[in-house]
């Protein structure tokens, strides 16, 4: 069993201050192997605070991002590989064709993915697609109002990615539970052999006696 931490779009300091007190009192070191971060962490605090709950930070560059983050990455946890970009990159955003073309040429199972400031968890032609939402609940411009702060982890047991959703709304952490299972690949049967198997002569014996091939 793995657990990773996906999360993204803090904005902070620029439009939060801080991730929210009852998000960080579950956020303990120890518990979380690896974390995924979709970018717009931007400042360099934040990211430290991340690598004290995991030492095993990936990040990529967000659009407000100022940090050589990459613009993809891509771990593995077999049999379950996962892609992660800001979001960005969808035209338009958001946009599960367009996300499901980017995972076919990562080459990935799951892909995640931000930019929305909204959490999504859906299976799409075979692959599965998360979108943490903003950790912050910062402020979008094409969101009317304010974005609900949500966080996800995932729980990988081989094939199978649990995800869990965090959301605080009304002031209250509620979780929600998203399953997604990679079907095994079809054994490929070996071709067979077209050429039937020429005649192996036995031992030589006596003169009257011929092969039984």
């Amino acid at each position: 069993m793995v657990l990773v931490l996906v999360i993204g779009d803090l904005h902070i300091p620029h439009r939060v201050h801080d991730l929210p007190a009852k998000f960080k009192k579950l956020l303990v070191p120890g518990k979380i192997q690896q974390i995924l971060c979709t970018g717009n962490v931007c400042d360099r605090e934040t990211y430290e605070y991340l690598r004290t709950v995991s030492p095993d930070v990936h990040v990529v560059r967000g659009d407000y991002d100022e940090s050589s983050f990459p613009l993809s990455v891509t771990v593995a946890h077999s049999p379950i590989r996962i892609g992660v970009i800001h979001g960005h990159q969808s035209v338009p955003t958001g946009d599960l064709d367009s996300l499901n073309a980017i995972a076919r040429q990562l080459d990935v199972d799951v892909l995640v993915s931000g930019h929305t400031h909204t959490f999504q968890a859906v299976e799409y032609d075979g692959r599965f697609f998360v979108n943490p939402g903003s950790a912050t609940g910062a402020w979008i411009g094409t969101y009317n109002g304010d974005p609900t702060p949500s966080f996800a982890l995932m729980d990988i047991q081989g094939p199978v990615v649990v995800t869990y959703v965090y959301q605080l709304i009304e002031g209250e952490v509620r979780v929600e539970k998203i399953e997604y299972r990679k079907e095994p690949e079809p054994v490929r049967e070996a071709p067979r052999p077209t050429a039937m198997p020429q005649s192996i002569p036995s031992s030589p014996g006596p003169q009257h006696t011929q092969s039984v091939w």
